[in-house]
């Protein structure tokens, strides 16, 4: 009997909170989603700090930063998931499908994020901006398939939140387009955690990132897929150069042109990489969505 009345209490507790949630503005719901999930991440990264002996006031070296970042990472699935299921939303709404096409869409913005980037680099090779470090590439094979899962493990948790769950929530208080513009916002911004000298230059180039991934979203029905492999091809094709050092800039241009930091998003480069993927994308949508003759 007592056990009858917990859980009648439980369930009446439950609904009134999702009546209350449904007229909550999405913006708050954005606040209190970021806020727990920090919260409950902050005693992992506590713990994990302590582990690897990290040292305040000084850049993070990869091997600090990765744990960090997959904890993080980690927690945000279950989180977007628990607000959803308050908020009585389906995770179709955030653009997760449990699809064969997905699959499809993953590989395609994965091919197309790293030709896009291959097309980029190959002109800055002929012009002579950088050069190719042939002796490094037998570095490759050994790195290739770790960049390339945690390449896929970033781009799907950064895209269910920033493209799913952030621009879902933001687009029931702001048209489409405001929603947009806010969500790659936050995108840049929240970079700065991680590192701010480096990062700063790279704002502009993350937000017009963070625009042409849910422009992806868009051409792909509303579903994630596409953006997905999209980040998951540029993050792969930046690490897997960065870490076999495959590219030297040889200081014939501006590293305002190839790269402040040689990060391409600091570069007109980098910006152009990410304004031809965006014309691809229109033009794919395009020709997909045009009316027959």
């Amino acid at each position: 009997m007592f056990l009858m009345i917990l859980i009648t209490l439980f369930e009446f507790s439950l609904n009134s909170l999702q009546s209350f949630l449904e007229n909550v503005p999405g913006l708050i719901v954005v606040i209190a989603f970021f806020t727990i999930w920090v919260g409950c991440w902050l005693p992992v990264a506590a713990l994990l700090a302590i582990a690897l002996n990290w040292q305040p006031h000084q850049p993070l070296p990869p091997h600090q930063k990765l744990p960090l970042l997959v904890s993080l990472y980690l927690l945000a699935p279950f989180i977007v998931w628990a607000v959803s299921w308050l908020t009585d939303t389906s995770l179709l709404d955030y653009g997760v499908i449990a699809e064969i096409s997905m699959l499809g869409s993953v590989a395609l913005g994965f091919s197309l994020g790293v030709l896009s980037l291959a097309f980029v680099f190959s002109w800055q090779l002929w012009l002579g901006w950088c050069k190719f470090q042939e002796f490094n590439i037998k570095q490759i094979l050994s790195i290739t398939s770790p960049i390339f899962l945690i390449a896929l493990f970033v781009g799907g948790v950064e895209e269910l939140v920033f493209r799913g769950f952030l621009f879902t929530q933001l687009e029931q208080d702001y048209q489409i387009w405001g929603a947009a513009v806010i969500s790659s916002f936050i995108f840049a911004v929240l970079h700065l955690v991680w590192e701010q000298r480096e990062t700063i230059p790279q704002l502009p180039g993350l937000w017009l990132m963070g625009m042409v991934l849910v422009l992806a979203r868009f051409a792909d029905g509303g579903k994630l897929g596409l953006a997905w492999g999209l980040h998951a091809g540029w993050v792969w094709a930046i690490a897997t150069l960065d870490t076999a050092q495959l590219i030297e800039y040889t200081d014939q241009a501006s590293e305002w042109v190839t790269g402040k930091n040689k990060k391409p998003l600091a570069g007109v480069a980098g910006i152009a990489c990410l304004v031809l993927t965006g014309v691809i994308i229109l033009l794919g949508d395009h020709i997909l969505h045009s009316p027959t003759p």
